[in-house]
């Protein structure tokens, strides 16, 4: 039996987003579960567009998101150089192969001749494919036009009256025609490669043996069958998984709310909130509370990816952040916590404050109305805190005032209260916490009322403090 390889090939054009991390992280479950290894092979050979900073930006996401390649940059493997850009003499040699075996031919049509063409087959209510005008041209013919110095690409010579038949893991069997997909170019006239031909030889030579991409993709595979089969190389597993579409149905972009990566890990998503959420996205799971990444792994199953597009919602994320931020180690959480918070909640009570808001906060910048609530010696009031002050009894403060103790225990305090007014339920509640916090709902007071401090909290309670605030 192999051993499976599943990879994950950006190319270093932009950040990463939904739609490509998703794909890295289905790849990265499925070596995981399998006990696999998981290849980054970086796809550079878009001279223009490619930028080393987004080659180190895309690792650092992968890193962030608990990703990690066994093979490719930095980690080294037998297939490598792992940036295309890097093996255009491999791309040289196997195209030599086809070309000696006339699996390949030099194309000298125009760009213009090109156009031309696929305009008379759309006038004609035919498909665009290439007439295959050069496919027959003859030895000296080809010669002749070369020392003319006439720009040529390589076209691949598809067989004609067969068929390319794969088992996609997701759609099942496939079949095409050879004759509907026409000879397609390899190599441009300026010396580079086509997509089809890179990407196919470079998963075969690094000893890929399943690649699962966009359902976008599912058109170039019998190119790339085709492709290793005329080279005797091994033609990995293929499946084609659902694309990402925002409410509307229409492909998710930045327009419809889609977020980098790196614009998640700077808002203060939580690694496992991105993955719980994106591996549930066109995957079913039978577990529904927060999987760490090897949970995640062994949940995964090929059979339980879904054809139907899968419909991005940041409800959905932000529920997955919530967990996560429930389920965060208390180190872990003060870490994300103290960049936000700064100066504004003393150093030695932030494990306590961080472990008291934990239900409250999605994000560390959540976390200063709180630090104002429990810290700041001038209280903020929210506008329904201020009304519930307003409507309330100088007396009722008065009494609360006057039950506080230094033991600050609030069922002590709230009993007292209580006692005194003949109040209950949110008559009773609803003032003491407008009256702490500023707030009329967030964290339970039995773990701010220590925070608070007896000091910050009497002269909160104190009828003159709150007369003038109101006033």
């Amino acid at each position: 039996m192999r051993i499976i390889k599943t990879r994950f090939a950006p190319s270093p054009t932009g950040l990463l987003h939904f739609g490509n991390v998703r794909t890295a992280l289905f790849n990265a479950l499925l070596a995981r579960k399998e006990r696999g290894t998981f290849l980054l092979r970086i796809e550079d050979t878009d001279q223009e567009r490619s930028r080393a900073e987004y080659t180190r930006a895309l690792e650092e996401d992968l890193r962030w998101l608990g990703l990690p390649w066994a093979e490719g940059p930095h980690a080294g493997g037998e297939g490598g150089p792992y940036f295309q850009s890097e093996r255009q003499a491999v791309y040289e040699r196997y195209l030599g192969q086809l070309e000696g075996a006339g699996h390949v031919y030099p194309c000298f049509c125009s760009p213009v001749e090109l156009e031309i063409s696929r305009k008379v087959q759309a006038a004609s209510g035919r498909p665009p494919r290439y007439s295959g005008k050069c496919a027959h041209l003859k030895p000296e013919e080809v010669e002749r036009k070369r020392a003319q110095g006439l720009p040529f690409t390589y076209r691949y010579r598809m067989p004609r009256g067969e068929k390319v038949e794969f088992e996609d893991l997701v759609r099942g069997r496939q079949t095409y025609a050879t004759d509907d997909i026409g000879d397609f170019i390899v190599r441009r006239s300026d010396g580079t490669f086509a997509f089809f031909f890179v990407n196919a030889l470079d998963d075969a030579l690094m000893g890929v043996t399943h690649v699962l991409r966009g359902e976008d993709h599912l058109a170039n595979t019998p190119r790339q069958i085709a492709l290793l089969s005329a080279l005797n190389l091994t033609v990995p597993v293929y499946g084609h998984i659902s694309l990402i579409v925002d409410g509307h149905g229409a492909p998710l972009s930045k327009r419809s709310g889609s977020l980098s990566v790196q614009e998640l890990r700077e808002l203060g998503y939580f690694p496992s909130a991105v993955n719980n959420y994106l591996a549930r996205l066109g995957h079913a799971y039978a577990q529904t509370e927060l999987l760490d990444f090897d949970h995640l792994a062994a949940g995964f199953d090929l059979s339980s990816l879904g054809r139907a597009p899968g419909r991005y919602d940041r409800a959905q994320l932000d529920h997955w952040q919530a967990q996560a931020v429930l389920r965060a180690d208390l180190d872990a959480l003060c870490e994300w916590l103290a960049p936000a918070l700064s100066e504004d909640v003393p150093t030695a009570h932030l494990r306590q404050f961080a472990d008291a808001i934990r239900d409250n906060v999605l994000f560390p910048q959540d976390a200063r109305l709180w630090a104002q609530a429990v810290f700041a010696e001038r209280l903020p009031l929210s506008s329904e805190a201020r009304q519930v002050l307003e409507e309330t009894s100088p007396e009722f403060f008065r009494h609360a005032a006057q039950a506080l103790t230094r033991e600050l225990d609030f069922a002590v305090l709230a009993q007292q209260v209580k006692s005194a007014t003949g109040l209950k339920g949110k008559a009773l509640f609803l003032p003491l916490r407008a009256a702490l916090t500023g707030q009329v709902s967030g964290p339970e007071l039995p773990r701010l009322l220590p925070l608070i401090g007896f000091e910050r909290a009497h002269h909160r309670l104190s009828e003159h403090l709150l007369s003038t605030q109101i006033d």
